[in-house]
């Protein structure tokens, strides 16, 4: 009787250290001559184009395996055809060799050979054919209807589904999954100029590659959905027009699709999935991919650089697309298993931090360089400006805790390169002591998730009291002002890709996620909504009008905040995913921006009032600080840099902070604000005072009086849906005026 490690699917693959060609349902092909393999250099990592001894062309290829007993890289033709070669120069534990005449465009793999004792956490397999970590560019796709069973290390099928995982897999997977490809570009980016907007001035725009353009009118039809439809003019004019200074780009890494998915017909739509950490996504390349998906890529950065754009990449390095120990086998599991991945005291099973079955072991020097090779390539060759980490406490993982001094924290602090782009941090992951909002050192910026519950609250008239509202308008200094981080260390963000978008979040009090396929499980029931009235879609006018009053009060409380304010891709538009709040797997109009609502007229005054929000930041300092509000007297008449009103027009008191309260003055000094211009002079704004009025009936409020003004006009009123009836209006101070229900209004010291 054999063991369960010793246990075989049935041959058809290439057997272990054979050097033979790949074999597909047991028929052996024909293949060329097997060129001459060259002992090539260990370094760069992956599969470099250059001119080798004798000024003869071709590519050296070299792949970190420390544990394998045998690596083989594996060049298919145009019409599938395998040819293997092995690579037996081993220095340093980095497989390498150089292949004379291989030229850009070829199409490769690896197969690794060694232990299979997924006891230990040995799962090598040389019948899987393995993508190169380090690979620029990925051709080709899995099987739309669902991953093949020969993708799998192990038998997925066994009968024994509690030891399926230990069965080896003896079928080739060759002809069922994508191939690395050899690029070569020399692109030095001399033309180009990144605008290297500071932090403090930055408006962020999360948009997904694929949807921002999959269904615009102004980008040829050929174009959309791609790297080039969003390097097209009529995408880059709604940027321009818009004021936001970055796109942040979901994934765009290349990543699979989960087999559940393609089993119901859906795909992984937001990329969370990463297999390729250097190859850009291919499938939202318009013009190729075998290598033209780079270029393409890099068009797009320089012509969002050239309107005055940055790029951030939101790239997941905590975990890859091969899952547990039930999930496939793609590359960094047959390369070096133990070596990549976390793996529990039980080394059969994975330590999951990401929920998403496996971890990648970053105090692991070879994985640590493999993600900062990764993210120096992106900002040197690829010219991106910064990087949002996903679930980024995952990273900062030591051993096991979460620590602020972990070697990825501590790399990443020092490197020259990373240390001088936009970093932010997802500050969780979903394991013990994962939640890490405000815990990440100088250089680092956080999705702030405190900002968004505070003000959806607020304006659902949910808080208790207005303490967390002072703290989160003002920059959250009470998790940010410390070891010498700023405001702009707090992403300010009402909403994000992941759960309700601006609309549903005043449309819906439920998720509506049944097109997942799921039962409606899926995504989270935290939603801290409210849907003014009527769940849905409504003809109720009543209903309709105050969620777009609703719609401009969260917009205009984000862009007034101090800190960095991240828009999501057609909130400004209101776009809608009919209540789905995890649209994860929806390619589709669901998760696509609707570009029609910039034909309705409600939707286009909000469009028109985010813009002269963010036109109203960019001119004026006071509202996008460098440092935190000091709350102490400027002059000797006792004005101070910020203040809060109740609605009497009296100062806050301690307990007014403590008490229920619908209505916040908010004052805002230009006299003295910290900092200078680059010419050493002082800088001076405007002063501002902001009321808002969460109630359900108008109130009134008392201007303040000197020292704090004279008069006050009126900049921005919510409850107007065109905001050009809004500007002029100037009221004394000492007056009381009505503000309306549930509405913002903003005035200016004059």
């Amino acid at each position: 009787m054999t063991s369960a490690a010793e246990q075989r699917a049935p041959a058809g693959g290439p057997a272990a250290g054979s050097g033979q060609p790949a074999a597909v349902n047991g028929a052996r092909r024909a293949v060329p001559p097997v060129p001459a393999v060259w002992p090539g250099t260990p370094t760069p990592l992956g599969a470099r184009f250059r001119t080798g001894p004798d000024g003869v062309a071709g590519t050296n290829f070299a792949l970190w395996a420390a544990g394998a007993e045998a690596v083989r890289v594996c060049l298919f033709d145009e019409g599938g055809r395998e040819t293997q070669l092995p690579l037996t120069e081993l220095t340093h534990e980095i497989w390498h060799g150089f292949v004379p005449g291989v030229m850009p465009g070829q199409r490769y793999g690896y197969r690794v050979d060694g232990r299979w004792d997924p006891w230990t956490g040995a799962r090598w397999n040389p019948a899987k054919l393995l993508l190169d970590p380090y690979a620029r560019a990925v051709d080709g796709e899995f099987a739309s209807s669902g991953l093949s069973p020969q993708v799998y290390g192990h038998v997925r099928d066994w009968p024994d589904q509690s030891v399926a995982d230990t069965v080896r897999d003896e079928r080739d997977s060759a002809p069922y999954v994508p191939k690395g490809v050899v690029v070569h570009d020399d692109d030095d980016w001399s033309d180009d100029r990144r605008p290297k907007t500071p932090w403090a001035d930055s408006v962020i725009y999360e948009l997904h590659v694929r949807g921002f353009t999959r269904l615009h009118p102004g980008v040829p039809e050929e174009l959309r959905g791609t790297y080039a439809g969003l390097a097209h003019p009529a995408a880059i004019d709604h940027l321009v027009r818009l004021g936001v200074t970055a796109v942040e780009l979901l994934p765009v890494h290349q990543f699979a699709h989960e087999d559940h998915l393609l089993r119901r017909g859906l795909r992984n739509y937001w990329g969370y999935n990463s297999i390729g950490y250097f190859a850009p996504h291919a499938a939202y390349a318009a013009s190729g991919t075998t290598g033209q998906q780079v270029g393409e890529f890099k068009r797009m950065v320089r012509a969002l650089h050239a309107a005055g754009i940055e790029v951030i990449l939101d790239v997941v390095y905590n975990h890859t697309a091969e899952a547990g120990e039930l999930g496939p086998t793609l590359s960094l599991k047959g390369i070096d298993n133990r070596g990549y991945y976390r793996l529990q005291d039980d080394a059969r099973r994975y330590a999951d931090y990401t929920g998403c079955g496996n971890t990648l072991h970053v105090v692991r020097p070879q994985v640590l360089r493999l993600i900062t090779d990764s993210l120096r390539y992106w900002v040197t060759e690829m010219g991106v400006d910064g990087f949002r980490f996903d679930l980024a406490a995952a990273l900062a993982r030591s051993m096991h805790d979460v620590d602020m001094l972990s070697p990825f924290l501590a790399v990443i602090a020092q490197d020259p390169v990373l240390r001088r782009v936009k970093l932010i941090a997802e500050p969780w992951d979903i394991g013990s002591g994962g939640y890490q909002v405000g815990a990440f050192p100088p250089l680092w910026t956080e999705w702030n998730d405190r900002y968004r519950n505070a003000v959806r609250d607020f304006w659902r008239h949910a808080l208790p009291d207005v303490r967390e509202m002072g703290y989160r308008l003002s920059g959250s200094s009470d998790l940010y002002a410390w070891g010498g981080r700023r405001p702009y260390a707090s992403v300010n963000f009402v909403t994000a890709h992941d759960g309700f978008t601006l609309r549903d979040l005043v449309s819906y009090e439920s998720k509506h996620n049944e097109a997942n396929g799921e039962d409606n499980r899926d995504g989270t029931d935290d939603n801290r909504s409210w849907n003014c009235g009527a769940e849905g879609e409504t003809d109720d006018e009543g209903v309709r009008a105050l969620r777009r009053r609703q719609l401009r009060n969260l917009l205009t409380t984000l862009l007034l905040s101090t800190g960095v304010p991240m828009l999501v891709a057609g909130d400004e538009l209101g776009r809608t995913q009919r209540g789905n709040n995890n649209a994860y797997c929806q390619d589709n109009e669901i998760g696509w921006l609707d570009w029609s609502l910039l034909e309705q007229p409600g939707w286009r005054a909000l469009f028109d009032l985010t813009s002269r929000l963010i036109a109203l930041r960019h001119r004026h300092p006071v509202l996008r600080r460098r440092a935190f509000f000091s709350g102490r007297a400027q002059t000797a008449d006792g004005l101070r840099d910020l203040a809060w009103f109740t609605a009497r027009g009296a100062e806050m008191t301690e307990g007014d902070w403590y008490a229920p309260a619908a209505t916040l003055g908010m004052y805002l000094s230009g006299r003295d604000i910290p900092g200078r211009d680059e010419r050493g002079a002082p800088v001076v704004d405007d002063s501002f005072l902001a009321v808002l009025h969460a109630g359900e009936g108008p109130t009134g409020f008392v201007l303040p009086g000197p020292p704090w003004a004279q008069r006050y006009e009126v900049v921005v009123d919510t409850s107007l849906e065109e905001q050009e009836r809004a500007p002029g209006t100037v009221h004394r101070a000492g007056t009381e005026i009505t503000v309306p229900a549930r509405a913002v209004l903003l005035l200016r010291v004059v």
